[in-house]
């Protein structure tokens, strides 16, 4: 339920938005909650410090977050899929320099690589998605690599091969559909950790630049207001925890409804 509310806000949260998510009104700054002393229906989780209306922000922000998260599972899921598979199933030299390149990947922190991509190009949606997919598609490399090595060993593969089977339509046959259940548990999992990344990236001011709203820079405008305007950072803090762990129990709920050993159990 609360995944098909964010997939709805995503797409229709800037039509339900009561105000423009960047419209500056600083006579209503820092107006508190509806349900607080001197809070207004009119912006029912406040205002912040420029008297921009939180709940606006956070429902155009939605959009924003998850595309991010989305795009980056999306291209790392594919890229990490093609080198996991062509590593796994090729082996030798091909597999040992592939994994190698993922290794290296892997140890490359991301936020440094933001910073550099911000310095060198400028701070925005596609750099937040380099940067991300670069940390993304090492994982779905190993996760694929690992189940090509453990398929290609069984029998309906070497009758493949017997038949006349080439390399490429046994493994588009026969092992990557095998494979799927799996990818699909790694790509929600990943979801909500591009989440998180991209908040961490947004309030570190390396994200997507403003006034654009996103659930990390929204959280940064209220850092410094914490004490006197709370509601600023706490409201899309609350949105990203329920969401990310929204996604991770829908990765471990396939996990177990995916695997047949696991199922049986």
């Amino acid at each position: 339920m609360i995944l098909a509310i964010t997939v709805f806000l995503a797409l229709f949260g800037h039509m339900l938005a009561p105000h423009s998510p960047i419209a500056i009104n600083p006579r209503e700054g820092e107006r508190p909650p509806a349900f607080m002393s001197g809070g207004s229906w009119t912006y029912p989780l406040g205002t912040d410090r420029q008297g921009r209306d939180v709940l606006s922000r956070i429902l155009v922000g939605t959009k924003y977050s998850i595309a991010v998260a989305v795009t980056v599972t999306v291209i790392g899921g594919l890229l990490g899929t093609a080198v996991g598979t062509l590593a796994g199933y090729r082996g030798g030299w091909l597999d040992t320099l592939l994994m190698r390149a993922v290794d290296a990947s892997l140890t490359f922190p991301g936020i440094l690589l933001a910073l550099v991509l911000v310095a060198s190009v400028g701070p925005g949606f596609w750099v937040v998605v380099i940067v991300l997919a670069f940390s993304v598609w090492p994982r779905f490399s190993r996760l694929v690599r690992a189940e090509v090595l453990a398929w290609k060993q069984r029998d309906f593969v070497a009758l493949a091969r017997v038949a006349g089977g080439r390399g490429f339509y046994i493994t588009m046959k026969h092992i990557l559909p095998n494979t799927l259940n799996s990818i699909v548990v790694m790509a929600t999992l990943q979801i909500g950790w591009a989440i998180v990344i991209e908040a961490t990236l947004g309030f570190l001011g390396v994200g997507i630049p403003p006034p654009t709203p996103t659930w990390g820079n929204i959280v940064a405008d209220g850092r410094t207001y914490v004490a006197s305007a709370w509601w600023i950072s706490l409201f899309p803090g609350i949105a990203i925890t329920v969401v990310v762990l929204s996604f991770n129990m829908l990765g471990d709920w396939l996990r177990d409804a995916l695997d047949p050993t696991l199922r049986q159990a």
